[in-house]
């Protein structure tokens, strides 16, 4: 047992340890130079150590990261102060060569290359054409790498150099036909590679992506090369062309290649949308030529040569359900459907998209595609609103509320809007909300207002269906809820004057709870803004009482206990936040139901309605002053009630109310300590262990309260003796209620002490005791110079530590833990009165519990035995006890004396 306790503690201890941790300071990885670039620095570097080689030799020389930033950041001052004709100058233009060395060999993920790079594109304009030639050069090294594993550092620096930095993007433009010839060099490498490891997943996740990044940067280098066109694609046969027709070759490639990530495949999609945009000519025909593509009735006698070479997979055989879906994506996401850009056969072509999105929507059964589907279906709707913005009427008429696109498209909502996936399920809110918006915009604009879309004949409609569906269908939550966005709440309220009963009766699902609380704070919300922005008096306040309160009160008095639990966690915070003034009208109303209605042992009753919403009110801040609360809102004897209450809820939430503060600073009133003693003297003898556990969990929150606000208390002490005169301190004199608090504490305290007299009950004890010990975790003993308001070992004496020990002896091993911990929690000066008569005592009173044949003897005898190791008292004790042995047995004996001496000792 001994064995046992400490290997248990020094484990503790360990875990302790373990767990508190240093911050964890910035590491950054220190910059590295070659050999030769470090001997030009020591060739250049001036005698006082002042030009920029002595500065980059003196950075490159450090072994900290953190440190060489500092460095860095004085590159361009230094540069600042050097005369123009200092771009001339060998020493800078070599140290500009080995700044540009520097960068490419830093890793992406290190925080040297971004200041590294914000600090080479602050430099003086007469460096620049320097600086440039030195990234090219040093770029163009980087892109003759023929080492397969090296190929993904390169493309990492021309992402590095393309993103946010002028100079490298200037060194990518200058080796643009280079950069195009690398990237596809690398992605028929490594998809080669790729390949040869089939079966290797570790390998294989690596190379794919690799991959990846390398479409990714090729995507990259096309949109941000400006003028990319018209200065590198003039000559069909050029170097540049034939490396674009070698990427859009291997994108095509990938697009179909179902052995690849699904993420390869995508971004593929992208890049062949993206380079067609960039090579075909002319730009008007590219939606004829996609439409064809996506409906596979591609002409190949129509299409330029290098297309069909380019493309052929995409144009003469089947195309895959994955393939469609991607090229679909990069479609809505690579052309500009911005202000009718792509003229009526964009229209087409988003028509076209949405019909083969509808057919791939029946076929596709993977979950994965399924999801990507989902997205790209609502990215077309967003394409859609972009395009009717400024559309021709034949399109606002295929795609208003009546159309067969919409009917479909709502017909997805409602099949997916329940579909396992979270990510899905929140698709299907966004096309909702697009279809609203884009009916919306094909209707003349002075139908387009909120009121008018109330009357519109397929809002209507579409109100009135989903109204008409049952309310654990959880889709129709998110759905009524943008509905509520766009057209308001009067509508649906005239339509369904009841809802909001509606809603708050389903809130004993939990599984509806957070869904139907959402659409309540939507609809309440919206209601407040209209009745607000039409009101000419604040009498509009008693309508939303009327609509949003009064059911919730209902509720909290009449319904079942899930209702009530999850309308109170869920519903009543967000009405509060939403109207904190309305709290007065709860209370006004609950008060007076009160007398009426002050519940029973199985109902909570009006009076425990009002506890709650009280207590959320003050745990979300709505009640900041205590005691002004108390005055102004309920009485003194209706607290008492609540704290009394035959319902154990509504004494809990009534507790609640005392020691729960959304400021843990917050001052404890007098008259909150008042209370809180009342309610000890009453409800420590709780027959539920869940009450029980969570009245002490709510008096550990009001003792933690205490213990901080004190430490405020105790620096507006020291404030108030050097301002006397300040007029923003309390009227009360911090003194006083420092001095409040160990009053309270110690009555709190003698109050626990009495609850554990001989023969109490367990609840009884269980409770005192574990609130107890929450007040010597909370109310350590003071290191150093801090102040304490409270020590509980300044309230033990001799008659209480002998309460403590006697719990020992108790046959519920809980309360035995219980007051060993709390023992454990006290300083070892507690028990230094205990005369080595009365520890001797102890001790043969332990060793014969440990040898009686009832379990819980044992027990005690374990306790007890601890607690004399604890005060270092075992050994004094144990000598005593051999010396009473020896002499009784003289010097026959000794061997058995010893023996049991050193197995003690060895325990010990």
């Amino acid at each position: 047992m001994f064995v046992g306790v400490s290997q248990k503690g020094w484990l503790l201890l360990i875990l302790f340890k373990m767990g508190v941790k240093k911050k964890k300071e910035m590491q950054v990885t220190a910059l590295t130079i070659c050999h030769q670039d470090l001997e030009t620095l020591r060739s250049l570097a001036d005698v006082e150590g002042k030009n920029l080689a002595s500065l980059l030799l003196h950075c490159v020389q450090l072994t900290d990261g953190v440190s060489q930033i500092h460095y860095v950041k004085q590159i361009v001052p230094l540069l600042e102060k050097a005369d123009k004709n200092g771009a001339c100058d060998p020493t800078i233009r070599s140290c500009l060569d080995i700044l540009a060395g520097i960068y490419l060999s830093l890793s992406v993920k290190n925080p040297l290359k971004k200041v590294l790079a914000s600090s080479l594109d602050g430099l003086p304009e007469f460096f620049l054409t320097e600086a440039i030639q030195s990234f090219t050069s040093r770029l163009q090294e980087e892109l003759n790498t023929t080492h397969l594993y090296s190929y993904r550092k390169v493309t990492d620096n021309i992402s590095s150099c393309m993103e946010n930095f002028d100079l490298g993007r200037a060194g990518v433009n200058n080796l643009l036909k280079n950069v195009l010839h690398f990237l596809q060099k690398s992605l028929i490498e490594i998809s080669e590679e790729n390949r040869k490891f089939a079966g290797n997943h570790i390998v294989q996740t690596q190379l794919m992506n690799d991959l990846l990044v390398g479409t990714r940067v090729s995507v990259m280098l096309v949109q941000k090369i400006q003028d990319f066109q018209r200065i590198h694609l003039k000559t069909s046969g050029s170097p540049t062309w034939q490396s674009m027709c070698g990427l859009l070759s291997i994108f095509t490639k990938f697009l179909s290649d179902d052995d690849l990530l699904q993420t390869i495949q995508s971004t593929s999609g992208l890049a062949v949308i993206l380079f067609i945009k960039a090579m075909f000519h002319p730009p008007e025909k590219i939606p004829d030529l996609i439409s064809s593509l996506l409906l596979r009735s591609v002409d190949c006698t129509s299409i330029p040569d290098w297309f069909l070479n380019c493309c052929r997979s995409l144009c003469c055989t089947d195309v895959s359900q994955s393939t469609l879906l991607f090229l679909c994506q990069g479609t809505l996401t690579m052309l500009d459907w911005q202000n009718g850009n792509m003229g009526l056969s964009g229209e087409a072509l988003l028509l076209n998209i949405v019909h083969v999105l509808f057919t791939l929507s029946s076929q596709i059964k993977e979950s994965t595609l399924e999801l990507f589907l989902s997205r790209i279906l609502a990215s077309w709707t967003n394409s859609a609103i972009h395009v009717l913005e400024s559309s021709s009427p034949s399109l606002k008429d295929s795609l208003n509320g009546n159309s067969s696109v919409v009917g479909r498209l709502l017909e997805y909502v409602y099949t997916h809007w329940e579909h396992p996936l979270d990510a899905l399920r929140h698709q299907t809110k966004i096309i909702f909300r697009n279809i609203l918006q884009m009916h919306q915009l094909t209707k003349e604009k002075s139908d387009s207002e909120a009121s008018g879309l109330a009357t519109d004949r397929f809002i209507c409609d579409l109100t009135e269906s989903l109204l008409r569906l049952e309310w654990h269908v959880k889709g129709k939550y998110a759905c009524l809820g943008c509905l509520v966005d766009y057209i308001g709440i009067g509508h649906i309220l005239a339509l369904a004057k009841t809802i909001p009963s509606q809603i708050l009766e389903v809130m004993g699902d939990q599984s509806l709870v957070p869904y139907a609380s959402d659409l309540l704070e939507t609809m309440f919300r919206n209601h407040k803004s209209h009745l607000k922005s039409q009101a000419v008096d604040s009498t509009w306040i008693d309508e939303w009482h009327e609509t949003w309160v009064s059911p919730l009160l209902f509720i909290l008095c009449e319904g079942n206990l899930d209702q009530k639990s999850y309308v109170i966690d869920y519903y009543l915070p967000k009405l509060l936040n939403c109207s904190p003034e309305s709290l007065s009208y709860m209370v006004k109303i609950l008060q007076t139901s009160a007398d009426a209605k002050t519940g029973s042992y199985n109902s909570r009753g009006a009076l425990g309605a009002l506890m709650a919403c009280l207590r959320t009110a003050r745990a979300h801040g709505h009640l900041q002053s205590a005691t002004d609360a108390w005055r102004n809102l309920v009485s003194s004897a209706r607290i008492k009630q609540g704290l009394i209450h035959q319902h154990c809820q509504v004494r809990i939430d009534t507790l609640g109310l005392l020691c729960e503060s959304n400021r843990s600073t917050e001052i404890v009133s007098m008259e909150e300590m008042q209370w809180i003693q009342f309610f000890i003297t009453y409800n420590l003898n709780s027959q539920s262990p869940g009450v029980r556990q969570q009245i002490c969990s709510l008096l550990k929150k009001l003792f933690c309260r205490i213990q901080e606000s004190s430490q405020v208390l105790y620096k507006l002490e020291q404030s108030r003796s050097k301002h006397e005169s300040d007029n923003e301190l309390p009227k009360q004199h911090p003194s006083v209620s420092l001095q409040q608090y160990k009053n309270f504490m110690s009555s709190i305290c003698n109050r626990l002490f009495e609850a554990l007299f001989p023969g109490s009950s367990y609840p009884t004890r269980f409770s005192a005791l574990t609130i107890l010990g929450s007040i010597a975790e909370v109310f350590p003993v003071p290191e150093g110079q801090v102040q304490t308001v409270y020590q509980l070992s300044h309230d033990i004496d001799v008659g209480r530590f002998q309460t403590l020990m006697e719990c020992f002896t108790s046959t519920f091993e809980e309360v035995k833990i219980l007051a060993f911990d709390l023992l454990m929690k006290l300083p070892k000066t507690v028990v230094q009165f205990q005369d080595s008569e009365k520890l001797q005592g102890l001790f043969q009173a332990a060793l014969e519990l440990s040898s009686s044949t009832k379990p819980y003897d044992c027990v005690t005898a374990s306790y007890l035995l601890n607690f004399l190791i604890w005060q270092d008292a075992l050994p004094s004790s144990l000598s005593a006890s051999l010396q009473t042995q020896q002499a009784a047995c003289g010097d026959g004996d000794k061997s058995a004396i010893v023996v049991e001496r050193n197995t003690l000792m060895g325990l010990y």
